[in-house]
């Protein structure tokens, strides 16, 4: 039934303008704006797109929202931590000083960080 539709995901934030600047500015994703109905796209590579909406009562998701895989995660949280972004510390991970989780054997190496409205983000080693 689905099979053929161009299904895409959608996530809340408490600010529009702020999730602008973050994800335009800070990640240097292309974002379109349709200030009419006050969403905001975010045009992901392989013509991908997620749609953020601005929510009066916004909770921040408790679960990764987003992931970024990257070649080089080093290179992408040290670039990100020079922009601004704080990476997070979570308990039961083995994280080095940057918040970066190497783990052995098969899963990737990954940290976590923050969107303005508290949502999760991950880089994360190579494709899912």
């Amino acid at each position: 039934m689905f099979a053929d539709t161009k299904a895409f995901s959608g996530f809340s934030v408490d600010d529009l303008g702020k999730a602008k600047e973050f994800y335009g500015g800070t990640l240097g994703l292309r974002v379109s704006e349709d200030e009419d109905m006050g969403l905001l796209s975010l045009h992901l590579a392989g013509d991908t797109t997620v749609m953020v909406y601005q929510k009066d009562d916004h909770e921040p998701a408790s679960f990764t929202i987003l992931n970024f895989p990257v070649d080089d995660v080093d290179r992408a949280v040290d670039e990100l931590t020079t922009r601004g972004v704080r990476f997070e510390r979570y308990d039961g991970f083995g994280m080095d000083a940057k918040g970066i989780v190497r783990p052995e054997g098969n899963e990737p190496t990954i940290a976590w960080f923050k969107d303005p409205a508290g949502n999760v983000l991950s880089v994360l080693d190579g494709s899912p």
